[in-house]
């Protein structure tokens, strides 16, 4: 038996009857990860040592009585996850030998079930970007096709799931970042609400945007996972204090009677046709497992992208100026005084799309454009988040593509920042509004690409969707196939 086809819900099982031990399952995903990262490049920093020392502690404490859920389970971290003792780089020369004090609070309470930590994972630097292209250590490489892109921020916690060198990871999402590399991945990708996670830890791109999620082989264990990392943080003056379900409990109730959502501005023509037959057959499944499909319209997605990345940006611009040379992270002194160290620091340790969005972002917010610009995407995203709220007073939770096309070959659209923005096309408009996504899998291409579809919910809306991703999952068996790597 493979122990790295396993499930987390399976690997429980087999842990729990003691058919399995956490050092052998630990040291299977370790040495998957020397056998294939050379070809995906999905790790940025492994941690065998720390791992097996981990899973040797989670075999002890299921020795002495019951254990959490996750405990002696291998798990990956997106590396704007600052980890006490590991280097954490955002994927950028500018943090590349920074080791962090203390743990995110979602990998504090990882570590609290017992998990085991393998490693920090690849990704776009500062999570910028839609192809985990834009690295400092190199860009990643989709397991299904080593000449495509895995998609983009959180490419190498989708890569690592869908090669096998983990059953989960963390990754996070501002924009699409969990959702679109878990399509083009095929794995579940879950962005929760804004606020669900604490953001505590996590190196901040966008701060009204970004959030912590993972990307598992199976709804179920994205369940699990969401369950153990959700819930008020103090630490997060942005945590909501909403009681986490159990949102195991709710996974087989099925979609019979549950109304669907298609927005009309979603099925566009420049949909790819190979997507849209994928998305087709996936709507034929939840008309013959009971639910309404309802048309709908959500009138404001066309100026969604502008929108986003005039709110990012001007985040981004705010949130990087504390990378100066001079608390933490690499320093680049010329001797010629503050400024000059200031210059050189950020010139030489942020990448060509960090400082493309820095520039756009300052240049949002200064004097004389912040009305004309970030004043008035505000006022756009509140229309955005407006068209949501009466959507969701008709319907239970919303279908859409995730990205228009399959995964496209690396370096295609890296000379095109524009083309590369319009991946996202789909995604932003959740981050925009605060609510949950799901990504899961629903099909393959011509050319044996992974296809997904995205399910939206109401904020807080979490239980609903894994509901509506776990009956769609228990029909199919794309969640099945696995990358060739």
């Amino acid at each position: 038996m493979d122990l790295t086809h396993l499930t987390i819900t399976v690997m429980q099982q087999q842990l729990d009857s003691g058919a399995l031990r956490s050092v052998d399952l630990t040291q299977a995903f370790l040495d998957r990860i020397e056998q294939t990262d050379a070809r995906i490049n999905a790790f940025i920093t492994r941690c065998p040592q720390q791992a097996l020392q981990a899973a040797e502690r989670a075999d002890a404490a299921r020795a002495a009585g019951p254990v959490a859920p996750l405990c002696g389970i291998p798990l990956a971290l997106k590396d704007v996850l600052v980890t006490k003792g590991v280097r954490t780089t955002c994927a950028s020369k500018i943090l590349g030998d920074f080791v962090p004090p203390y743990d995110a609070t979602v990998v504090r309470r990882l570590k609290a079930q017992g998990a085991v930590i393998l490693g920090k994972l690849n990704m776009d630097e500062f999570a910028m970007g839609s192809s985990s292209e834009n690295s400092a250590f190199g860009p990643v490489r989709n397991p299904w096709n080593t000449d495509c892109v895995p998609g983009g921020s959180s490419g190498g916690s989708a890569a690592c799931v869908a090669a096998r060198q983990a059953p989960a990871s963390l990754g996070t999402d501002t924009g699409g970042s969990i959702r679109q590399p878990a399509s083009h991945c095929g794995v579940v990708g879950l962005k929760p609400t804004y606020g669900r996670v604490s953001r505590y830890g996590m190196i901040a791109f966008a701060s009204s945007l970004d959030q912590i999620g993972p990307l598992t082989r199976s709804v179920r264990d994205s369940a699990l996972l969401l369950g153990a990392i959700a819930g008020h943080d103090p630490a997060d003056s942005t945590s909501a204090r909403v009681e986490v379900p159990d949102y195991l409990a709710t996974l087989a109730q099925g979609v019979a009677g549950l109304r669907i959502g298609l927005p009309r501005e979603y099925f566009i023509e420049g949909l790819d046709p190979q997507v849209r037959a994928a998305l087709e057959a996936a709507l034929a499944t939840y008309r013959e497992l009971g639910a309404e499909l309802v048309e709908i319209s959500l009138p404001h997605t066309e100026y969604a992208v502008a929108c986003y990345y005039l709110v990012a940006t001007a985040e981004a611009s705010s949130n990087l100026a504390r990378f100066d040379g001079v608390r933490y992270g690499a320093r680049v002194d010329a001797g010629k005084g503050l400024a000059a160290l200031y210059s050189a620091t950020r010139s030489q340790g942020f990448g060509d799309e960090v400082k493309r969005r820095i520039m756009l972002g300052t240049y949002a917010l200064s004097s004389g454009y912040y009305d004309a610009y970030y004043l008035k995407a505000q006022k756009v995203r509140t229309l955005i988040r407006q068209d949501f709220e009466r959507a969701f007073a008709e319907v239970d939770c919303i279908l859409t593509p995730v990205a228009p096309t399959p995964a496209f070959a690396l370096g295609e659209k890296a000379q095109d920042p524009l083309t590369m923005y319009l991946s996202d096309i789909f995604t932003l408009s959740a981050n925009l509004a605060g609510i949950c996504g799901l990504s899961l899998p629903c099909g393959l291409s011509a050319a044996g690409l992974p296809i997904g579809l995205q399910l939206l919910g109401r904020p807080f809306g979490e239980a609903t969707l894994l509901r509506c991703g776990q009956a769609f999952e228990q029909a199919t068996a794309w969640h099945q196939r696995l990358a060739p790597l």
